[in-house]
């Protein structure tokens, strides 16, 4: 048994010997209070550094013969971490720990290079394609341009530890950054140029969930079936589109979220 499993069976089994009498009631309540108190003897694990995302915690009959509890008790209380994302149940292999899901605002342009890296990840950035062409229907509509305008396309995908985040599908209209094609985007990203060069006085975010496509899939390495994160972002100075761009994130690895101040002369709701 090695450390961090003896770690966890003490504290397991302290718990358990403190709702010994709670064990040994047959009201619907007590249950409850069992298999709650199994989730925070779990999430306390995690939350205390004892267990690390990726690690395996024990078994359902471990847990059942620490805390003295059913194995339905046991069940549920994983199910609900689960469901949570606490915990991910790999079938016939175990229960484990989920990797912490890092995280985007909503309310400020980010660039995702500067939050990897600030969580002391390493960041890498492909560049798959630039180039000048004709906008789809749609884009052109998005930018506010004639049909048949001429825009500017970039495709990146981002990682995090070698392992992709965010896929970048972004249009930009050159009337408003006619130098945005000719950047090395190995060194500057689009995003960082567009904010040094662009001040983006309006700023629509718009974020779907939904499947990708088989594309997108195969760029990120997930499955067809993996539900994703897509921020749809437009950005105009003085009234004018400046760019058009989606970003992908497979929903197992990012999330997006905001705090902020509400304002109190608005009614709340």
């Amino acid at each position: 048994m090695d450390a961090k499993q003896r770690r966890w069976r003490t504290r397991v089994s302290s718990g358990a010997s403190r709702s010994g009498s709670a064990n040994a009631a047959n009201a619907t309540g007590a249950t409850a209070t069992r298999y709650e108190q199994v989730k925070r003897h779990i999430r306390d694990t995690i939350e205390s550094g004892a267990r690390q995302p990726g690690d395996r915690i024990p078994s359902e009959l471990d847990l059942v013969a620490s805390l003295g509890v059913s194995r339905m008790t046991v069940n549920r209380a994983l199910r609900e971490l689960t469901s949570e994302g606490l915990l991910t149940r790999v079938s016939g292999v175990g229960t484990f720990v989920a990797e912490t899901k890092p995280q985007s605002t909503l309310l400020m342009i980010a660039h995702i290079g500067d939050e990897i890296r600030s969580r002391g990840h390493d960041y890498t950035c492909d560049t798959l394609l630039t180039q000048r062409e004709t906008a789809p229907a749609g884009v052109s509509n998005a930018l506010g341009l004639a049909p048949g305008a001429s825009v500017f396309h970039v495709i990146c995908v981002h990682r995090e530890n070698g392992l992709p985040v965010q896929l970048e599908d972004r249009y930009v209209n050159p009337a408003t950054a006619p130098d945005f094609i000719q950047q090395d985007f190995s060194a500057i990203r689009p995003s960082e140029y567009l904010y040094a060069t662009v001040p983006a006085h309006d700023i629509e975010h718009i974020v779907d969930a939904g499947l990708p496509t088989r594309a997108e899939a195969g760029l990120l390495k997930i499955a067809l079936e993996e539900p994703c994160l897509t921020l749809v972002r437009r950005t105009w100075t003085s009234g004018v589109a400046v760019t058009y761009a989606r970003f992908v994130h497979p929903g197992s690895r990012y999330r997006l979220g905001c705090r902020f101040t509400p304002d109190t002369s608005l009614h709340q709701g």
